[in-house]
């Protein structure tokens, strides 16, 4: 199978540097890796232009996270797979992309998503979250499973996700202009026309982010206003609450285990993650002002 490899960057740092000798690496032969840059300053368009990456300005149009991606599609399309990444998610070894795109070895599979593991030095409520949210074990879902899995059957992350060409044109793409989620939307998508989704327990990248308290009311209040705006998920999936109650659970366990003096910052990020869930799903009601404050990705409320 042919392959492309999409990244959009915005001052990727060293970690960004990482990333390009991890994928220098790689036993599988990519055909073209796509850097889609948002405006850096920090010699990240120089290194990837250096490691032999085409390099696409977004100039005034300003990141959208299913259009960005979309836009580096449609600009180089021809693959059988397309391969996407984050700026700062490190394959973990050799095999990470051969392991990925072999799930697609099966003709039912439309996409396949990787395992993400913490960061060294990552806090023990980010390592409790790759762990929970990315166990060892693979597993091929479909439409079948929602009964079993809820939303979490369409549990995925554009962090480190492959789609086959075929199965993403038959969906149209990425969508435009959602405040996230548009990896969820297309496997959703899919799904729903009969393919299957692979997450590959043995395709493993380096991915963890360190969230102060008011960035993860941030990140759910995103996250409510996503499923506000596509409620059709819930109608096809199921809800998120159940979900969030197991996880929430096993979060204390994990983290009381280690460090119990870690527990009141757990406390309230659960605290600030339901309140900002809860303001995003009835974000219609709010003044604009206060959405984008309430907002991570201010950008969308312009």
């Amino acid at each position: 199978m042919t392959v492309n490899v999409y990244i959009p960057t915005l001052n990727g740092g060293k970690r960004f540097l990482e990333l390009l000798e991890a994928l220098a690496g790689q036993t599988f032969p990519v055909q073209r890796y796509v850097v889609v840059d948002s405006g850096s300053t920090d010699g990240t368009v120089e290194a990837a232009r250096a490691y032999g990456f085409e390099v696409m300005g977004l100039g005034k149009t300003g990141f959208d996270h299913g259009g960005t991606r979309q836009l580096a599609i449609n600009t180089y399309p021809q693959a059988d797979v397309y391969i996407f990444l984050t700026q700062d998610a490190i394959p973990a070894d050799v095999s990470t992309f051969a392991n990925l795109v072999r799930a697609f070895d099966n003709p039912q599979i439309g996409m396949a998503y990787g395992r993400q593991l913490p960061h060294a030095g990552a806090t023990l409520q980010e390592s409790h979250a790759r762990l929970f949210n990315y166990p060892p074990q693979s597993q091929i879902r479909g439409l079948a499973d929602a009964d079993r899995y809820g939303i979490k059957t369409i549990s995925c992350s554009n962090s480190f996700a492959a789609y086959r060409r075929v199965a993403f044109e038959e969906v149209g793409g990425f969508p435009l202009g959602t405040i996230m989620g548009e990896d969820v939307i297309v496997a959703g998508k899919l799904l729903l026309n009969g393919w299957k989704m692979a997450y590959t327990g043995n395709a493993c990248v380096y991915h963890s982010h360190d969230y102060r308290v008011r960035e993860e009311f941030e990140r759910y209040f995103d996250i409510g206003v996503f499923h506000s705006d596509n409620r059709w998920i819930f109608g096809s999936f199921g809800r998120a609450d159940g979900e969030g109650f197991r996880y929430a659970k096993s979060e204390v366990k994990y983290v009381g285990r280690r460090n119990p003096f870690a527990l009141f910052k757990v406390g309230c990020s659960f605290v600030a993650k339901w309140l900002g869930y809860k303001l995003g799903l009835a974000y219609r009601s709010l003044p604009r002002t206060l959405r984008k404050a309430f907002s991570m990705y201010k950008g969308y409320w312009k």
